[in-house]
């Protein structure tokens, strides 16, 4: 038996999951407050000590949000296509987009950009062999900047190397990956996922103060959000069907869609941008806690109705996020903003970004999986409930799922699903398929 130890450090909790990798199966799970006000180790050290009763791990494999995950800026060439392709791709490659700009950077715009203090930026402009002028501007506008994160060039590609080297003779850290958006109508993320997650796990991991030692820095393999999207895309394949999660959290709520294009979504493209059939999407006005009351305006716009008492438990846990549901009351207050919440961020995701284009197609999704720890933790009717405020959403302005399962992934697997995905595909299948399985019963 081969036993791999998969640990996600969250901003709240460490969660890990033994795994026998000759099986996929969970051999035994554990959780500990992650212990980010001393070092994020002390944490990941008592998920270890807990499990090893089980048998000695023969591999680590960590991924981590903790310290704010990783906060990318983008900066692209016009807002509905280079920008809003970075957008799109920072998002998919696990990073929370904390400013957008568009056009070249002026000093104004510099300051602003400085003023979010990303973790990385995502520079971008120009489909190949087109316009360079902005990309080359911007790359000039940041070499001479007081900026010091990573920047990832993925822009025309006859003019990147030149962005790259204004960039390096300042001394900026730089790398070149392909163009996010090579031609019109189409979008190519792999390139520019791949050379976000080298600079997260190269530059970022390590600068944020997280652990005093080299040891953590060295065992982390993604982003949190990175290594689910894999899990998910894993699923999508063991279900053999299209995917949608919606992961419910104290301070965002994210989507994640897996879909696999059918008849003309598959070869004509429509939207300047293009489809992005990999997809997640961060809606940081939707949380369980420290954005409860943000869920209750968010509620409004929508013309999602919530009772008079849900509103005041929302403004109750946003004051006092540490708070536990412990009555009937609190927990149908409970559902009920995790239904609004659930049904918005899934209105948002499968929105068009512009009026042009058409709605992200989740009608064949095979399978709705909750996530987060209000549907972890609650009873079984509150993660039915919520999933089936998504599942009979016919006002989103989107066409619902005609016939999908849905169910909660109650022991918290998508994250090591995608930690194995890589160097043990076979457990991570496996693991997926545990994990299909147990929805069903």
């Amino acid at each position: 038996m081969t036993l791999i130890l998969c640990a996600d450090v969250g901003s709240t909790f460490s969660k890990a999951v033994l795994v026998d990798t000759e099986t996929g199966a969970v051999v035994a799970t554990a959780a500990h407050p992650t212990t980010v006000a001393t070092d994020v180790m002390e944490g990941v050290d008592a998920v270890c000590r807990a499990l090893a009763a089980h048998g000695p791990a023969d591999d680590l494999l960590v991924c981590s949000s903790a310290g704010g995950g990783l906060r990318i800026a983008v900066v692209g060439q016009e807002i509905e296509v280079s920008a809003e392709a970075g957008r799109r791709v920072a998002l998919s490659a696990g990073g929370r987009v904390v400013h957008v700009s568009a056009g070249e950077l002026s000093p104004a715009a510099v300051r602003e950009l400085r003023a979010v203090a990303p973790d990385l930026i995502l520079l971008v402009g120009g489909t190949d062999g087109g316009n360079a002028r902005v990309l080359l501007h911007n790359a000039a506008a940041l070499a001479r900047a007081r900026i010091r994160p990573p920047i990832v060039v993925a822009g025309n590609a006859e003019a990147a190397d030149e962005a790259a080297a204004a960039l390096a003779a300042t001394g900026r850290r730089q790398v070149v990956t392909s163009n996010v958006v090579p031609r019109i109508g189409e979008i190519a993320p792999d390139g520019a996922r791949a050379a976000i997650r080298e600079a997260f796990l190269t530059h970022v991991i390590g600068g944020k103060g997280l652990s005093t030692g080299p040891r953590f820095a060295s065992l982390v393999r993604a982003a949190t959000p990175d290594a689910v999207l894999r899990g998910v895309e894993v699923l999508a394949d063991a279900v053999g069907g299209d995917v949608l999660v919606i992961d419910i959290g104290g301070a965002t709520t994210d989507v994640y869609s897996v879909l696999t294009p059918q008849g003309e979504d598959a070869t004509i493209h429509r939207e300047v941008v293009g489809a992005l059939w990999h997809a997640r999407t961060v809606e940081a006005d939707l949380g369980m806690r420290w954005n409860a009351e943000g869920i209750v305006e968010a509620a409004a716009r929508e013309r999602v109705a919530l009772a008079p008492a849900t509103v005041a438990y929302a403004a109750r846990v946003a004051a006092d996020t540490a708070h536990l549901a412990s009555s009937a009351g609190e927990w149908a207050a409970e559902e009920e903003l995790a239904s609004a919440a659930a049904r918005i961020a899934v209105r948002r995701h499968a929105r068009p970004a512009h009026p042009s284009e058409h709605p992200r197609p989740l009608t064949e999704v095979a399978l709705v999986l909750g996530s987060g720890g209000v549907l972890r933790h609650s009873p079984p009717a509150v993660g039915a409930a919520v999933l089936a405020a998504v599942t009979s959403d016919h006002g989103g302005g989107w066409r619902v799922p005609a016939a999908a399962r849905t169910g909660v992934d109650t022991a918290y697997l998508l994250f090591a699903v995608g930690l194995l995905a890589d160097d043990h595909p076979q457990a991570a299948r496996d693991l997926a398929a545990h994990l299909a399985f147990t929805i069903d019963q």
